[in-house]
């Protein structure tokens, strides 16, 4: 059987889907599934049922062309007169033709909604990848800020300890050791929200690679800045040729225009051959052989039925395809501002905010243990830091999933994403 292939953020993507043996390589004795953002998108396109509704509507297609392209089934028939003077039957065999240029054209049909079938398999497919490495990415970025809770827990535990130290040796007020115990308890109340966040995001996952949303999955990647992204007119040009929804369409069109010419062969009579064998009793047995064909007497009712609406379709089917090509340009250049916009900001986040807070923060806690700083200079520069951390983790993943979007929106992979 042909595949075609076609990459999408690295991965291979076909018609036919992964074996499903995959989707437990690399689960561990304790039924935790270990997977690379590449690997989950390979079980996603392996498992998922959109791919499998897709792969069996192409097999539909496919199976439509074999019965608007297989020859007609002959009839069988028989006469039986009985009678006392001569009984005798009938055998009869006959078969309709169509015209042979009705054949040729019905194959080209077949063949361009076969084509448009399977692009509509490609087209799932890359939805289903960027959707499955969007949904990966929450699930790193819902670990990471767990990560920065979790060190902001324990900042916030130090800077506790050092407030009760100040407090009982009379430097600091009472009110400084119950700040710091309200900045503890509303850094435990965020981790206890984040822990929804990371079940959420696994459940989300989990639907994606077609396993139980409770299952336990962890990522093996890290969340990284992308690469640079390549000049927008190259991407542009290359999603008027790679994507799969223009390439369907194009096929559609293809397919109707092999249909209004079919139409208007209503001209070509299809021939129906008969032959029969007669038996009498006391007569000798004769055969009848017979020729038939249709003659179009009402033109008309042709050329305004079903003429009429094969042209039709064909203009409808060229308005779609000039509207689908604006649409899909549009769509490249959205995706494209959305993900450079997202790379400054990646990069901006962490080059000078991440680490301008990180050194704040840093000053007030050690100028705060040599009795220098208050205890609200401390808390407002952890905080600071806190947010600041938390817009990184978020921005990377924007960053990461406008990509993915951008491969999608090219219908064609980019340059590998570099993590930095």
């Amino acid at each position: 059987m042909t595949r075609r292939w076609l990459l999408m953020s690295g991965v291979v993507l076909s018609f036919l889907p992964l074996p499903p043996l995959c989707a437990q390589s690399a689960q561990d004795s304790a039924g935790i599934l270990h997977v690379t953002r590449r690997e989950a998108v390979d079980i996603a396109l392996a498992q998922n049922p959109q791919v499998r509704v897709a792969v069996e509507q192409l097999a539909q297609a496919r199976a439509r062309g074999v019965e608007n392209t297989a020859l007609p089934d002959p009839s069988f028939s028989t006469d039986i007169t009985p009678s006392n003077e001569s009984p005798g039957s009938d055998i009869g065999l006959s078969l309709t033709m169509p015209f042979p240029t009705k054949f040729l054209l019905r194959h080209r049909q077949s063949a361009a909604d076969i084509h448009a079938a399977e692009f509509n398999v490609v087209q799932v497919q890359q939805q289903i990848a960027s959707q499955t490495a969007q949904a990966y990415d929450a699930l790193l970025v819902a670990l990471r800020h767990r990560a920065d809770l979790a060190q902001a827990d324990s900042l916030a535990r130090d800077f506790l300890d050092k407030t009760q130290v100040r407090f009982a040796a009379g430097s600091v007020a009472h009110l400084d050791v119950i700040k710091a115990q309200v900045a503890l308890a509303q850094i435990e109340t965020n981790l206890l929200t984040n822990a929804r966040d990371v079940a959420n995001a696994r459940a989300v996952l989990n639907r994606f690679v077609n396993r139980p949303l409770g299952g336990p999955i962890e990522p093996g990647d890290t969340l990284g800045v992308p690469a640079p992204l390549p000049a927008l007119e190259t991407l542009e040009a290359a999603a008027e040729s790679l994507r799969p929804e223009l390439r369907g369409l194009a096929s559609a069109r293809s397919s109707a225009g092999s249909a209004a010419a079919l139409a208007q062969q209503y001209f070509l009579p299809d021939v129906a051959l008969g032959w029969a064998k007669n038996l009498q009793q006391g007569a000798p047995v004769s055969y009848t052989t017979s020729v038939g064909f249709s003659v179009p007497i009402f033109f008309w009712n042709h050329q305004r039925g079903d003429v009429a609406e094969a042209r039709h379709h064909e203009r409808e089917l060229d308005a779609t395809y000039a509207d689908l090509e604006a649409q899909v340009a549009q769509d490249v250049r959205t995706s494209y501002s959305t993900a450079a916009t997202a790379q400054e900001q990646v990069v901006y986040l962490r080059d000078a905010l991440v680490p301008e807070a990180r050194q704040a923060f840093d000053i007030a806690f050690v100028s705060y243990g040599l009795g220098g700083s208050s205890a609200l200079d401390v808390l407002d520069a952890r905080r600071d830091l806190l947010d600041a951390e938390s817009q990184y983790a978020d921005a990377l993943a924007a960053a990461n999933d406008a990509r993915a979007d951008l491969e999608r929106a090219v219908g064609a992979p980019l340059p590998v994403a570099d993590a930095r």
